[in-house]
């Protein structure tokens, strides 16, 4: 009775949708369970620090509401009324319906639909290779990052830059368009480091004062969807005052001269008319980068959220090129290095599979597709059977009312993969319980760092648990779908994926625990020449030819050169307010909703608004509030706040609809229009109308 339970420290990886992809550290318990969880100190870019809701992961992965037997509804859509059933008959009847609507409908009518709920690749992508092979409509992913991508790469030639380990020797960290503090913790421990050891100062670039910005020692707070005539009135000062690097941009970049003749008359009254920061703090801004050679720019998701994004990061990665702060160690600027991995996922995905004829369907427009938008379909019939992992697009996906009613159809079989009973799950048909990433194999890469890894499966899954792979593995036979990938176990998908991409093998990967692919300096630094065919980096852009991606929206009317492009969802009369939808801490889209300490943390719902704009609408703090647009509407709570511009509204997380008084979520107020020039979903660019809630 006294003896103590054995503990073995293992390594893994974080498989959630940020872009740390933190190295961890997990106690397993006896074989069976986990107990605390650590960032590695052994990879260099974690560090040895961890989210406070990863450190927790045991709440989680053990939460009495986990998921643990399959289940056929038996009330009504959305009623919550399951019962349980065997495997078997589970995975036949949803053989069954898609076999059925295949055979009256066509193979388009079934959409399998997925997205981050991990990020490994296995896990995550493998739905692709179903759908490949049976010729079912494809997935468009435009939910998160497209806009941002593009928006770095068509002045970079491709999405990788400096080492973001490099933030710990910069003099001056601009950390803009994203909130690391809740999003990317690592982020922060480099850019503290430099600080402390180099009397660095790091600035923040955002549409509110949030947790990172309270950190930084320069703060611009912009009305959101402006920081593209932020990032002008930043380059006209640096071009007026002598800061810029002629010599630099002679040699590296594709049209200076243009440049310089375009922002003269982007002058900083320009911009802070557009942007609402005051002239002085944008002369001092552009004051502090021009003289601090080693200045690093790390850009985020943020831009991926707004109608103009691509533009806005064009913009934004135009400063240090102007500055030539590529040259220098500590200098230069950071997205996210897709480029870097050269993944081969052809055996995962089924790419030899793939009928580009088949129509590829937004996953962003979810909503408009279930109800029967004739353009969100492509022309083609409606969308009869889905089979959905990895999301909760009931309560994530814009225009929720679209989504609620799609959802509800009776003619729509839905079956959903999932650890909770989330909102998705319970308007399902079928609901199958899955693992979670302590409990399989998975491949992983670290989109915010330089770091590939396999994360093992480190204890058995509860209950009747399944992978995602094993679903799919165990759905094949049932519909007919064959393919060498279906035959593979998670590790033989990993040894043959790592094989083909260059990488080695699993055992040789998993003996260096974490492989550091950071290129060396003068390629990381684009020295020899920028990713463009004429090794520039390109002022110009060229929205009509995207280096990737489905061309779509008004790619022909984007500004090519730096600009504000004024296609954002502007405040008006009947809509005063600028609402965005930031990410919280203890929250990740959805994830962690379910566990106690998260949702004693973020609390109810609610909404950051200005003292002013509330006392002029008779608004206490605390008060239940209404905002609403053409779209729908939402009741949340007030909470008063100086930290933002006046008109502008922040909501924090993405709480369930249920917890919002009269249950209807945040996403209620966020569209699903098209972003050029790839697609994307404007979640922080939204103008609604904001009065106290009735008998509030």
């Amino acid at each position: 009775m006294n003896q103590h339970a054995k503990i073995a420290i293992r390594h893994s990886t974080c498989p959630h949708d940020c872009p740390s992809a933190c190295a961890l550290d997990v106690e397993v318990i006896e074989g069976r369970s986990i107990g605390r969880v650590r960032g590695s100190k052994q990879q260099t870019y974690t560090a040895g620090v961890v989210c406070a809701k990863v450190a927790r992961y045991a709440e989680r992965i053990h939460h009495p509401e986990r998921l643990m037997y399959p289940m056929r509804r038996t009330g009504p859509k959305g009623s919550g009324q399951f019962e349980r059933i065997s495997w078997d008959e589970a995975l036949d009847e949803i053989g069954h319906r898609f076999n059925a609507v295949e055979r009256e409908f066509g193979a388009e009518a079934v959409w399998p639909y997925y997205y981050a709920g991990t990020m490994g690749l296995v896990m995550r992508d493998g739905l692709n290779r179903l759908t490949h092979v049976k010729r079912y409509s494809r997935f468009y992913s435009t939910i998160c990052a497209n806009v941002a991508r593009v928006g770095f790469a068509v002045g970079a030639g491709k999405i990788a830059g400096v080492d973001p380990r490099e933030m710990g020797v910069s003099d001056l960290v601009v950390i803009w368009g994203t909130n690391p503090v809740n999003t990317q913790v690592n982020v922060m421990t480099h850019a503290s480091r430099a600080r402390k050891e180099r009397g660095a100062r790091i600035a923040a670039v955002d549409i509110y004062n949030n947790d990172t910005m309270k950190q930084a020692d320069i703060k611009i707070i912009l009305r959101p969807g402006t920081d593209g005539a932020f990032a002008c009135g930043v380059m006209h000062v640096l071009f007026r005052d002598g800061y810029a690097d002629r010599t630099y941009m002679d040699k590296y970049t594709d049209c200076p001269a243009e440049l310089e003749a375009h922002l003269e008359t982007r002058t900083p009254e320009w911009a802070s008319a557009i942007c609402g920061v005051p002239v002085a703090e944008i002369e001092a801004f552009a004051k502090a980068i021009g003289e601090t050679k080693r200045t690093f720019f790390r850009l985020g998701y943020g831009f991926s959220r707004s109608r103009n994004g691509a533009a806005q990061m064009h913009a934004a990665a135009c400063i240090p090129a102007v500055t030539g702060a590529w040259q220098y160690e500590g200098g230069g600027a950071f997205f996210n290095n897709y480029a870097l991995w050269h993944f081969d996922e052809s055996i995962i995905e089924g790419h030899e599979a793939i009928d580009r004829s088949t129509r590829a369907l937004d996953q962003s427009k979810i909503g408009r597709i279930l109800t029967g938008d004739a353009e969100a379909l492509h022309g083609k019939g409606p969308v009869k059977a889905m089979l959905i992992q990895n999301t909760n697009p009931v309560t994530v996906a814009p225009e929720q009312v679209l989504v609620r009613q799609g959802f509800a159809r009776e003619d729509l079989f839905v079956a959903v993969h999932e650890q909770f009973m989330t909102e998705t799950a319970q308007m399902a048909d079928i609901v199958l319980p899955a693992t979670m990433f302590m409990e399989h194999d998975d491949l992983y890469y670290g989109g915010g760092h330089q770091h590939i890894s396999v994360g093992p499966r480190l204890i058995d899954p509860p209950g009747e648990c399944r992978s995602n792979h094993e679903v799919l593995q165990a759905l094949a036979p049932r519909l007919g779908a064959k393919h060498r990938g279906f035959e593979m176990s998670p590790r033989e998908l990993i040894d043959a994926t790592l094989k083909l991409s260059g990488h080695g093998d699993i055992a040789a990967l998993e003996a260096d625990i974490w492989r550091d692919l950071q290129p060396d300096f003068r390629t990381s630094h684009f020295l020899d020449g920028f990713a463009h065919a004429d090794k520039k980096f390109h002022f110009k852009a060229d929205w009509v030819h995207p280096p990737f991606g489905l061309m779509m929206g008004d790619f022909d009317k984007m500004p090519s050169l730096p600009d504000h492009w004024a296609v954002i969802e502007e405040a008006d009369r009947d809509h005063p307010f600028r609402l965005a939808t930031s990410p919280s801490r203890s929250f990740l889209n959805t994830t962690f909703n379910e566990t106690p300490s998260s949702q004693a943390r973020e609390g109810k719902p609610s909404v950051m608004v200005h003292p002013l704009d509330a006392a002029a609408l008779d608004i206490a703090e605390g008060d239940a509030v209404t905002l609403g647009n053409t779209r729908g509407e939402t009741t949340l709570i007030a909470t008063l706040f100086d930290g933002v511009q006046r008109g502008v509204l922040i909501a924090e997380s993405v709480h369930p609809n249920k917890n919002h008084i009269g249950g209807r979520g945040i996403n209620v107020l966020t569209g699903a229009d098209t972003i050029a020039p790839i697609g994307g979903a404007p979640f922080h660019d939204n103008k609604v109308w904001l009065r106290k809630a009735a008998n509030a």
